[in-house]
This record gives C-alpha cells, structure tokens and sequence, in this order.
C-alpha cells in the first residue's frame, strides 16, 4: 500500500539524485564515474533506510538512468559504446539494489522487534489487570473490556456456552452480532482439537465474517478443557498473541471463580463463628436476668415479705424484663442492618434534642451517673435523629458500663458547616491497644469485659451499623488522662 509519505521520499531521492548530475555535470573536474556513482549510491542508502523497498528500487533504477545518460559516454542519449560500462552500470545497479534490500530487512526486522516488544508490553499490562479481576459475575465483561483496551481492538469479546445458548460479554467501539451457531460449530471444532498435537497456533483458531468484518475466535483453555472463546476483531494481531491473551483470559476467569470459592468459605466460616457466638452470649445474658426474675418471683408468691420487700423484688423483675427488651431490641436491630431495612427520616433538630432522646433509651443503665453535656454551638441541623439518638444511646450504655459507679459521663457535640459531631467518654480503665482496632467488630469483648461485664458485644457494632446508613463513621481511642473517648460523625444540612 502506497502512503503519501513514500511516495515523498521517493520523490525526494530523484530529486537528489538530478541535484547531484546537475553539480557533478556544472563541476567536470570531479564529475569520474566512480565519484558520482558513489554520490548516486549515498542517495539511494538514505532513501533505502527511511522508505519501503519499492521506493529504494525506485530510487535505484532513477539513479542508474541518471548515471548512464549524464556520465557514460556517449553523454545525452541512453546508448552505451563501451562494454566496460555496461559492466560498471549494473555493477552499480546491483550494489544499490542489494543494498536497498538489506536496509529494508533490517528496517523490518527493526520494526517487527518493536512490533513485539510492545505486545508483550500489552500482555504485560493486561496481565496487571487480570489481578484487579475478584468478582466472577462481572470478571468476563471486565476482561472483554481490559482486552479490547490493551489491543486497540475494534471488538473483544468473551464467549462462555450457556444452558441454551451462549454468553457473550463484548466491548469495543464496534457493536457485532456474534452468530449463535458459528460459535457453536467453533467451539465444537476447537473442542475435537487435541492441544498437545503440536498444531500451529492459527491451525486451531476460527475466523468469522460478521458484515464487512472479520472476528477470529480462539478458545479459552483451563488446562485442555475449553471453557469458552475469545473473539477479537479489528487491527490484525498475531495468532501467538491472541493464544497469549487467550491464557491470561482463561487464567482470570478461573482465580475469579476461585476468590469467589474462598469468599463464600469464608463467609461460611464466619456466619458459623457468629452463630456460636451469638448463641453463647445471648444463652449467658439470658440466663443471669432470667434466674433473677425466677427468684424474684418465688420470693413474691413466698409469705414472708414485707410490703417494701416486695417492692425490692418488684423492681427486681421490672429492671430484668427491661434488660432483656434491651437484649431483644439489639437483635431486632442488628438484623435490620443485615438485611438493608434501615432507612432514613430527614429533620431539623437541635443536638440537645438527640442527646435526650438517647439518655431516655437507655436511662435505665445511666442509673447513678452524672452526663455533662456540652453543645458547641447549638445549631439546628438537618439528619436523622432517630438513626443518630440510636447510635448515641449505645455509646451512652458503653461507657456506662465500663466507668466507675457514680463518676461522669462528658458528652460533647460540635456542629460545623459539614455536620455534627457528637463525641462520648467516660472514666473507665479504657481499652486495651489489642481490642482497639477490633471494639466495633459483632460480638467482640475485649479482655476487660469478659472479666468484669455481661453483655453480647453488638452495641458497638449497632452503632456503627446505624451511622454508616446515614454515611456517618464512628472511631473510638484512649484518653491520655484515663478514660476512652468515642466519636461519632453525621454528615448534615446546618442552618
């Protein structure tokens, strides 16, 4: 194919090559036939290592013209009297002719090598996009697109045989319609083929025409089992290559499949560490509120009370009937959050508000302790103040757990333009730099609080559960004076 640009240098040479007669025709006294043939061959050198072959062929036979009709006598007329110029013409012919050749392999092989070099780059990159790959259900319309990205191709496609018909995951800027029972035939071609036969890489590959357009189909190998094709369509890509990417394709198909095993072993593994854990803390939170009410009850069906006995025991049975609704609605409220059902209800409210609504949810546990409030500045601002209160009164029953009888709770809330931020802390022992990075994990007790408190380890977790529903986070840390501090954040419209 003639490009405008060889058609230039050609031009270019025979314009060099008639500049160079005109001199040497003007300048007699270094116009000898061995100098301008050598001038003429320097000509042809540079257009044989810059252009196609054509176009230094070209340049040669304009070259031995010129020579001949300007040098050889008789000068003007293409005749040549002496034989000995015959010999020193196509001597010259031939040394530029061999010479254009050997410029223009090594200029292929210089561009062939180049050609190489950057398709193992691409496989090298599409390799490095194999292992962003972890989730099978989107990895073969990823890999189609990786692939149609890296190869400048017109069309890629990952082809996977279905139930009753195929898969096809395709990308490109082209749209093609893949024949069903093309692929079918391919697949089943492919499939007879024996991989360790030796065949040549494009003995097993099939090409279809789609319209005006050619697609190859090349399989998709996990060891000698075909699990599917590669079609690829557009810019010409060697058949070793496309085999190459037809490896890395299957390669990513295959860990998806396996990070998705191991995930949903994992994620067994872990359900059953929750249903352990989970039955052992609630059968020990069950027990204790259960056992006392049981008592509590016998003692009142007894004679021997006295009227302010029985109200002692009274009380008894309504503070653990309270407990295990507070048990029960940390339930209810952490398969909420498993199941999506937490939504959002927008208002302007003042912090102060949220602050009181989450001490009446647990007042219960902040029996005989002091809250010392403080809201910088009181602000009205635009959040959930269900969602919000709700994870409050659970890092307000935390801290009432951990901190000493009759000490006090500082609760500080500061609004800025970008929301509110509500931080808790108490003055108990803190928390272990080994629980910290795991104190809102479910069902988690640290050290401190399987030896000292009841409890299930989800109120933490609630928490964190119920602010990430309204995009907020939750960090917890260790004051340098004593104490942990936890720190809520609601993002928030701010009036």
């Amino acid at each position: 194919m003639r490009s405008s640009s060889d058609v230039r240098k050609l031009v270019l040479g025979i314009a060099g090559i008639l500049v160079l007669a005109l001199v040497f025709t003007q300048w007699t006294q270094a116009s000898s036939p061995a100098t301008v043939a050598l001038s003429f061959l320097i000509v042809v050198l540079l257009v044989a290592a810059t252009a196609r072959l054509w176009v230094a062929v070209t340049t040669s036979l304009a070259a031995m013209l010129a020579f001949n009709f300007f040098f050889l006598p008789p000068v003007g007329t293409f005749t040549i009297a002496d034989p000995q110029n015959w010999i020193a013409l196509f001597a010259f012919l031939a040394v530029s002719l061999v010479a254009s050749n050997l410029s223009a392999v090594a200029r292929a092989r210089a561009q062939e090598a180049v050609a190489r070099r950057d398709e193992l780059g691409r496989l090298f990159d599409l390799s490095r996009d194999v292992l962003l790959i972890t989730d099978s259900q989107e990895a073969s319309s990823r890999l189609a697109g990786f692939i149609s990205r890296r190869f400048d191709l017109d069309y890629a496609a990952i082809c996977v045989p279905g139930a009753s018909e195929w898969i096809v995951h395709a990308s490109g800027p082209q749209e093609l319609v893949l024949d069903q029972r093309e692929l079918s035939t391919g697949f089943a071609s492919i499939d007879g083929a024996n991989p360790a036969a030796g065949l040549r890489s494009d003995a097993v590959h099939r090409m279809l025409t789609v319209g005006a357009n050619v697609v190859h189909l090349v399989p998709l190998r996990l060891g000698t089992k075909p699990i599917g094709l590669l079609a690829a369509g557009g810019r010409a890509v060697e058949p070793g290559t496309l085999d190459a990417v037809a490896g890395l394709a299957a390669i990513a198909i295959e860990r998806a499949q396996f990070l998705d095993e191991r995930k949903a072993a994992e994620l067994a593994r872990q359900s059953e560490e929750l249903k352990s854990a989970l039955l052992a803390s609630i059968g020990h939170d069950l027990r204790t509120p259960l056992t006392a009410i049981r008592v509590a009850a016998g003692n009142l069906q007894a004679t021997w009370p006295s009227e302010q006995e029985r109200r002692e025991q009274s009380d008894v049975i309504l503070s653990e009937v309270e407990r295990l609704t507070r048990l029960f609605q940390n339930i209810l409220e952490m398969a909420r959050i498993d199941a999506g059902a937490v939504t959002q209800d927008m208002r302007w409210v003042a912090p102060s508000e949220i602050v009181e609504a989450a001490r009446g949810r647990v007042e219960h546990a902040l029996r005989g302790y002091a809250i010392d409030l403080a809201v910088e500045p009181e602000r009205l601002v635009r959040l959930d103040p269900r969602l919000t209160s709700a994870a409050l009164s659970h890092l307000l029953e935390n801290a009432a757990q951990y901190a000493p009888a009759g000490s006090t709770i500082d609760v500080r809330a500061i609004v800025q333009d970008d929301g509110l931020t509500i931080a808790v802390r108490d003055r108990g022992p803190g928390i272990s730099p080994s629980d910290l990075p795991h104190v809102f994990e479910r069902f988690y007790r640290g050290g401190v609080a399987q030896r000292r408190r009841s409890g299930t380890g989800m109120g933490l977790a609630i928490a964190r559960g119920v602010l990430a529903a309204e995009h907020g986070r939750i960090s917890a840390e260790n004051c340098s004076d004593g104490g942990a501090r936890f720190t809520m954040v609601v993002p928030a419209e701010v009036k």
